[in-house]
């Protein structure tokens, strides 16, 4: 393995079950396994230097991704597809590289990101699919797809999402733009699917939960607007379970997000919420 080289930035894309993992972010306790701390030591061992991992979307406890993305410079001179291969044996299945590669310079996987995309599954059956109980919500009976809906088309554009979020703090936007968010059924499994230019903690969920509710009958569609007027966290309902959500994919332009850095947002930004 050569050292000392001219530093790249490699971009890896990548897939995990989130079961295990105690989210994506590393924590000050080694003994937490998280996705970070495990793709970083597998990284450092294979390349034998430090790595910093950026990413596109800090996924909490629970959560799975299909097309998460994260990058980090290296001086090594190491074949990206032999990087994805040491680090495949040492981590698949719970942690899959689907691809490496050298990126632009300057490439940073969470803000050179314009979009983020996450679905999340329900299962309407009588009983649990043993085959897909770690990935879907199960919750006997469908909610009413028409004011789910109705409710939904409320919800998209640029608003103030404080209502369905954990705030992320003082001096810190809650302002997001929920570019689509669609509502299908086949057989079984009610599918929710989100894009956006970026999501808050937990808003994901949280927008899950309400249009659950108003599929029970238990908001209006009416309701909806209302709560994300007030802009006030404790007026929704409670958040849905981590394990039916997923990071679908993260869509990318050629510069960074200039719109995230003018609403002044950190790393956490991106996370989605679990």
């Amino acid at each position: 393995m050569s050292s000392g080289s001219t530093p790249r930035t490699i971009r890896l894309d990548l897939a995990y079950d989130g079961t295990g993992f105690r989210g994506w972010a590393a924590q000050r306790d080694p003994a937490i396994r998280t996705v970070q701390g495990e793709l970083t030591g597998a990284l450092e061992r294979i390349l034998r230097q430090e790595v910093r991992l950026v990413v596109a979307g800090r996924t909490d406890a629970g959560v799975h991704a299909a097309g998460q993305v994260t990058s980090f410079v290296t001086g090594s001179g190491l074949a990206p597809e032999r990087i994805a291969a040491a680090l495949n044996g040492a981590l698949a299945p719970e942690v899959v590289i689907r691809r490496a590669t050298v990126a632009p310079d300057g490439f940073d996987a969470r803000r050179w990101a314009i979009e983020r995309a996450y679905r999340y599954a329900i299962g309407v059956a009588p009983l649990p699919d043993p085959f897909t109980a770690r990935f879907t919500w199960h919750r006997p009976g469908a909610p009413a797809l028409g004011p789910m809906r109705a409710a939904a088309r409320t919800l998209v554009g640029e608003h103030d999402f404080t209502s369905f979020c954990r705030h992320p703090g003082p001096g810190r936007s809650t302002v997001r733009e929920l570019r689509r968010i669609s509502v299908r059924r086949s057989g079984d499994l009610l599918e929710l699917r989100f894009a956006a230019d970026a999501f808050l903690h937990q808003m994901v969920r949280a927008l899950v939960g309400t249009l659950v509710a108003v599929g029970d009958g238990k908001l209006d569609p009416g309701d909806v607007a209302r709560i994300l007027r007030a802009r006030d966290r404790s007026g929704a309902p409670p958040i849905a379970p981590p394990h039916g959500l997923t990071l679908e994919h993260v869509r990318y332009g050629r510069r960074p997000q200039r719109k995230l850095s003018a609403r002044n947002t950190g790393p956490s930004s991106t996370s989605a919420a679990p």
